[in-house]
C-alpha cells in the first residue's frame, strides 16, 4: 500500500475543472505541469482538498464542490459602479480588465469591469467562479511526506486570508 493523502503530505495531481454542463473551465492536462500542494493548507479550494484526503497515487476522483465550499456565493455588495474618470487609465478600459481596488480598511483586491457605459463602469470583485457548482477530475501522480520548508511555506500562506484562484491559491 502506497501513501495516503493526509496532513502534511506533498501532493501531485492531474486535474480537470468543468462546470455543471460539463464544459472545461480549466485544467493541468495537454502538456501542462501538473499541480504540487502540500495538503490540509488550503492550498487549494475546500471542498477539493477535503474530498481527496485518503487517496493514494493512481487514484482517479471525480468531485462535485458546491459553491460554498469553493469560491463562496456571489456577493452583490461587491458589484460597483463607478466614475470611469475615477480609473487609472480611463479612456482604455475595456470589458473583462482586471483592477486593483482598496476597501475603506485597507484591503486590496482585484475587480473586474464587467460593463462599460459612457462614464460609468460596473466592477465586480466577486472570483468569476463565485456561485459556481465546480466538476474537479483528478488523477493522483504522487504521495509523499512535505519537507519543512514545504510545509513552512503552505503555512505561512495558509495564515492569509485571501480568496483561491481556479484550483490553487
Amino acid at each position: 500500500m502506497g501513501a495516503r493523502i493526509e496532513r502534511n503530505a506533498r501532493v501531485v495531481l492531474d486535474y480537470t475543472l468543468r462546470d455543471v454542463s460539463g464544459a472545461i473551465i480549466d485544467g493541468s492536462g495537454s502538456g501542462d505541469e501538473p499541480i504540487v500542494y502540500v495538503h490540509g493548507y488550503g492550498m487549494i479550494v475546500p471542498g477539493l482538498e477535503r474530498a481527496l484526503a485518503g487517496l493514494e497515487p493512481g487514484d482517479t476522483k471525480e468531485v462535485l464542490v458546491a459553491p460554498e465550499d469553493a469560491y463562496g456565493l456571489r456577493d452583490p455588495r461587491l458589484v460597483v459602479e463607478v466614475a470611469r474618470a475615477a480609473l487609472p487609465k480611463p479612456d482604455d478600459v475595456r470589458v473583462g480588465d482586471e483592477i486593483v481596488g482598496q476597501s475603506p480598511d485597507g484591503e486590496e483586491g482585484i475587480l473586474r469591469v464587467i460593463e462599460v457605459a459612457g462614464d460609468r463602469v460596473v466592477l465586480d470583485g466577486n472570483h468569476p467562479l463565485a456561485g459556481a457548482t465546480l466538476r474537479y477530475t483528478v488523477v493522483i501522480r504522487a504521495v509523499g511526506p512535505a519537507s519543512a520548508a514545504e510545509i513552512d511555506e503552505a503555512a505561512a500562506l495558509s495564515e492569509l486570508d485571501r480568496t483561491p484562484k481556479t484550483l490553487l491559491n
